[in-house]
């Protein structure tokens, strides 16, 4: 879609040149979301791809996802990684989140992990991914500061974040304890084609990493939610922990009504610990 209401382009080469942001300027990275509507407000398009973020970095301590980090290339690690990084078993898991984002795969070789972060939908696929992994996010604030947080305290509703205005976010980070644990992974669409209305995804730590069971929710509830367990939950832990997501959590949208979410997140998180029991 055009927008017709920017009055100009701007593709910053470094920090430095990166602000001011003012309110009618939109951070570009893929754009998927942002040609996808009508941007009344937006008078200028602020073109993040021009910092030049390597899109993927690998080191011991685990995986950097820069901002502009597509999907297609967050992707490949799951196909990359058993060769030179055997003990990650996690490795499937980031091409099984990006199937849980309805796009095709055109949209894959633009949409990015920070626009899919930024967002905040309740069904952002990226967001499925760090907050089962103990991902946590990099922002660069217009002072020269920087904050890292998990990504479940940096999402607090739908569409809704901790971003402030002329915050950036610049990337995620993996930890590879995470990346070394068995995983499971749900996801449940009112139709074929649908948006996912719910994702449970289990992570299973390796015994040098203390073996605990964590369960996350995404898609489901308007924020994700992530429990952890010190040995695989019975079905009656399970149940305990589902009942702590507040009724106002659930997500009510055309995916699905919150009844049937609440439903299928506990069928799906029963699945999930059993296949990792």
């Amino acid at each position: 879609m055009d927008l017709g209401t920017v009055e100009a382009v701007v593709a910053p080469t470094s920090r430095a040149t990166l602000w001011p942001l003012e309110r009618t300027d939109a951070v570009l990275a893929g754009g998927t979301w942002l040609f996808s509507e009508p941007q009344p407000g937006v008078r200028r398009l602020v073109d993040l791809t021009a910092l030049g973020w390597p899109p993927v970095t690998v080191d011991d301590g685990g995986i950097d996802l820069a901002a502009t980090c597509t999907l297609a290339e967050m992707s490949a690690l799951s196909t990359a990684l058993p060769s030179t990084r055997p003990d990650w078993q996690a490795a499937p898991l980031f091409h099984q989140c990006c199937t849980a984002l309805l796009a095709s795969f055109k949209i894959w070789r633009t949409a990015t992990v920070g626009g899919n972060v930024c967002l905040s939908f309740p069904a952002g696929a990226m967001i499925s991914l760090l907050s089962a992994l103990d991902g946590e996010v990099t922002v660069w604030r217009s002072d020269g500061a920087d904050y890292r947080l998990p990504v479940t305290d940096f999402v607090t509703g739908s569409s809704a974040n901790v971003l402030a205005s002329g915050d950036v976010l610049r990337s995620a980070h993996v930890p590879a304890a995470a990346l070394r644990a068995r995983t499971a992974y749900r996801k449940l669409a009112p139709s074929a084609l649908g948006r996912s209305g719910v994702v449970v995804i289990g992570r299973r730590d390796a015994a040098a990493d203390g073996g605990r069971v964590h369960l996350s929710v995404t898609a489901a509830t308007v924020r994700p939610y992530v429990f952890s367990f010190d040995r695989p939950p019975h079905a009656a832990d399970v149940r305990a922990a589902h009942a702590t997501i507040p009724a106002d959590a659930w997500t009510d949208d055309p995916h699905g009504d919150p009844d049937w979410r609440r439903a299928m997140t506990l069928l799906l998180a029963d699945e999930v610990c059993a296949e990792l029991s």
